[in-house]
């Protein structure tokens, strides 16, 4: 599940974000930042988008840098906010 997560996740960088990069060239420990170079507006948009397409409510504490910084971070995050929202794993 992790690995669908991750690759819906490249798909919404690269046709709702406009990241100029095949997916296969994004990295799940790439920094969305530092080697995407997704800007802070892009964050915001990732954000609005992860929450619709995942069905799950990111609040502003889970909204940082360290939830942030990778497709597989992100990806971990709505692992946990799936599972904390159904009380039990996804």
């Amino acid at each position: 599940m992790h690995e669908e997560l991750t690759e819906s996740l490249k798909k919404i960088l690269i046709n709702n974000l406009f990241v100029e990069l095949p997916p296969e060239q994004i990295g799940v420990d790439d920094g969305l930042q530092s080697v995407i170079g997704l800007d802070s507006v892009g964050f915001l948009e990732l954000r609005v988008i992860c929450e619709d397409e995942f069905n799950v409510r990111i609040s502003d504490e889970d909204f940082n840098s360290d939830n942030f910084r990778t497709v597989n971070q992100i990806a971990a995050l709505i692992v946990g906010l799936k599972a904390s929202a159904q009380g039990g794993a996804w």
